[in-house]
């Protein structure tokens, strides 16, 4: 309970004010505290009880599409489903195929991939409208792994083996691990990709075990877009060497984007005209279109697939004109159809790959969360981010013994979804039926599609993420701290190294969190002239002060990185530093000399002089400091205002506080800066200035409002 003294106020412009109680209010009480073996106990048997209510609602939280099924509208949503499954299905084909390429994986290994994930999130995933499969940075993640990788295990180039990729070579590969079994090239990688993809699944689900689905809200979105932005430049580079048909090791290490260009400028010479010049006709078709596409997607009701266009002419170009024998350019390869038999990963790879794994993991998961909760908000319902996580994990985790690779959600892909009436996650399952389609007949018809086209379709559908670049000037005059985090994490995604951006990114945004504590300044409030509201003075017009005691905001908490600019900013915007004018009065007393005694006066005139002088704040003999801003105090917070109060108590100025919330004046009652008897905190900063008036009444002193 805070408490005050009825305060008789000097006159206000000749008139007398009432004498007026300060506001007092009473805390409820605590409950007392209870023994932690009784907590623990009770939160043990309500999370361990298994009452079939609540073992039905938890294996409908678990399996989302056992709650949506039985009540789906077949009506109103079967034919906006369909219509969305079939054209993110046939997107889903060229674009699986071709981000194989970037994680460094055979063709066949896209398609499984965007298949089982499209199936698991039907069945485990909370939101209605996003697509689940390959998504670009991460396969640019996976392969960066993945060449490392195979570059240790002495795989040096691309070239493959004369058996290549056929269903014999896959089937007698690593099986579950164990050693001394040969493998080529691709059954390698694929097991590298498949390791790399379980363990990022192991993390997120145990984030999701671990209820920490609330990480997603400090990756803002400043942060991931320019992490995408600037994984997109580095993919944009890694397929320049398919688009001029050159055969060129992934460089490895930092400052991939220099080495790349340097080793495609070096080598330019060995250029396959054949690839240049199907890549040149690709992109004059394929840029036009997806630009027509995109400014009449709100007349279309569904985006044209020029994309599968492109590449079945390619295909039947490649196919017929003899390209990869009479030419050299390079082709998809054998591409086998139905699926493998499981396979464990690698597990003596865990620990080569687990850090890289985690990296993965929170970006697939923020990716994920992001895209559910914004398409969420848009269309009226909620996801939960912690199921999410388990979904994307159990799309990572099953997958990864079918030899995929990492997933997780895809904007291009969601907006086509959303645009195209899907409703619920039925469309997946659409999607995966199509994809299944391919992949039991259609697979092998794109044996001689070259990989140049594949790159193509890569490079155009980062349109999106290059694009960001022309809104750098409305972001920067729309904040410059979220425009600041956008360029260094691209920068550093981009020109360093893809993980380490993503790393950089996060401290960034949290030294600017920080920073922003320290840059927080304290203002000095005046008073509105028709009622008791206070704001800072030099941002309003009209505002009154009172004489002899000075109002004062500190707009940031109060805790042990800025407790000391806390007190130089106190300092400077009262005008009067106590520590500094102590130590000059003590210098006077001990009659040292100063450079403001002169040799004409005696020592205690010139000790007059000095007191006069050093007390820049003229009148001062009371000081409020509004708290209302400040969210919470720690040890250094409470220590820091002990020594205001108490070194400008020594010259005889007053310190209360005024508009504390409850959690820092329990902070501060358990610090001991208050009592019950401490008068120094009142819940108004009108009670505090009356308390402050009342005393320089009671001390003979009598000022008007200035």
């Amino acid at each position: 309970m805070l408490h005050g003294d009825d305060c008789c106020t000097a006159e206000d412009d000749g008139t007398e004010t009432h004498p007026q109680q300060p506001l007092i209010l009473e805390r409820v009480e605590e409950e007392p505290g209870k023994k932690w073996q009784t907590t623990a106990s009770r939160r043990l048997k309500k999370h361990c009880s298994c009452a079939p209510k609540k073992l039905k609602s938890k294996v409908l939280g678990f399996v989302p599409i056992l709650k949506w099924l039985p009540h789906y509208k077949l009506r109103d949503w079967i034919l906006g489903d369909v219509m969305s499954g079939l054209i993110v299905g046939i997107l889903l084909v060229p674009q699986s195929i071709a981000y194989s390429l970037l994680a460094s994986q055979d063709p066949i290994y896209g398609l499984y991939t965007s298949f089982f994930s499209s199936i698991i999130y039907a069945l485990l995933g909370s939101s209605r409208h996003i697509s689940v499969g390959i998504f670009g940075v991460l396969c640019l993640l996976v392969g960066q792994v993945v060449d490392r990788e195979l570059a240790l295990a002495g795989y040096l180039t691309e070239t493959r083996s004369s058996i290549g990729n056929s269903s014999d070579v896959l089937l007698a590969g690593l099986g579950n691990g164990s050693s001394g079994v040969q493998c080529d090239r691709s059954c390698y990688a694929i097991t590298v990709g498949a390791t790399v993809t379980f363990t990022a699944g192991v993390y997120q689900v145990l984030m999701g075990l671990l209820q920490v689905g609330f990480v997603s809200v400090y990756l803002s979105d400043s942060l991931l877009s320019g992490f995408a932005t600037g994984a997109s430049l580095t993919i944009l580079t890694s397929q320049f060497k398919y688009l001029l048909g050159l055969k060129l090791p992934r460089p490895q290490g930092w400052f991939t984007l220099f080495k790349t260009w340097f080793s495609l400028l070096s080598n330019l010479g060995s250029t396959n005209i054949c690839d240049l010049i199907t890549s040149l006709v690709c992109l004059a078709i394929l840029i036009p279109t997806k630009e027509l596409n995109d400014r009449f997607k709100a007349k279309l009701k569904a985006p044209i697939p020029f994309e599968l266009f492109v590449v079945i002419i390619a295909t039947l170009a490649s196919h017929f004109g003899h390209f990869n024998t009479d030419y050299g350019s390079s082709v998809a390869g054998a591409i086998p159809t139905g699926f493998l038999p499981p396979q464990l990963p690698l597990w003596s790879l865990i620990p080569n790959v687990a850090v890289d794994a985690f990296s993965i993991a929170i970006v697939g998961f923020a990716i994920t969360v992001s895209l559910s909760e914004m398409f969420a908000k848009k269309h009226g319902y909620t996801v939960d981010a912690n199921q999410e996580m388990y979904a994307i994990g159990f799309c990572n985790i099953l997958p990864s013994f079918f030899r995929c690779f990492t997933t997780s959600a895809a904007l291009t892909k969601t907006l086509v979804k959303e645009s195209t009436g899907c409703q619920t996650q039925m469309s997946g399952l659409i999607s995966a039926l199509v994809l299944l389609l391919v992949l039991l007949v259609i697979a092998p018809l794109f044996y001689s599609l070259q990989k140049c086209v594949l790159a193509v379709i890569i490079v155009v559908n980062l349109r999106g993420a290059l694009q960001k670049f022309t809104d750098i000037p409305r972001m920067w005059r729309a904040n410059r701290i979220d425009a600041s985090i956008w360029l260094i994490t691209m920068a550093t995604s981009a020109l360093v190294n893809t993980e380490l951006g993503l790393l950089v990114g996060v401290l960034v945004s949290a030294f600017c969190v920080l920073g922003r504590t320290q840059k927080a300044q304290v203002l000095e409030l005046g008073r509105a002239a028709t009622r008791e509201h206070y704001e800072d003075l030099a941002s309003y017009r009209g505002l009154q002060t009172h004489a002899g005691v000075a109002v004062f905001r500190y707009e940031a908490p109060i805790y042990y990185a800025n407790q000391s600019l806390f007190k130089k900013s106190l300092y400077r915007c009262v005008g009067l530093d106590p520590v500094r004018e102590k130590t000059r009065r003590l210098k006077l007393r001990k009659g040292k000399p100063t450079q403001m005694q002169s040799e004409d006066k005696a020592p205690e005139e010139n000790e007059v002089e000095a007191a006069a002088t050093l007390m820049s704040s003229p009148n001062l003999r009371s000081l409020v400091m509004d708290c209302s801003a400040v969210q919470f105090l720690d040890t250094a917070g409470v220590s820091a205002l002990k020594e205001v109060r108490k070194d400008y108590g020594e010259l005889g100025v007053e310190v209360v506080l005024a508009q504390c919330n409850t959690s820092v004046m329990d902070t501060l009652e358990r610090g001991g800066y208050s009592s019950a008897e401490t008068k120094g905190i009142f819940f108004t900063i009108a009670d505090a200035v009356l308390y402050l008036q009342s005393l320089c009444a009671a001390n003979g002193v009598h000022d008007n409002k200035r």
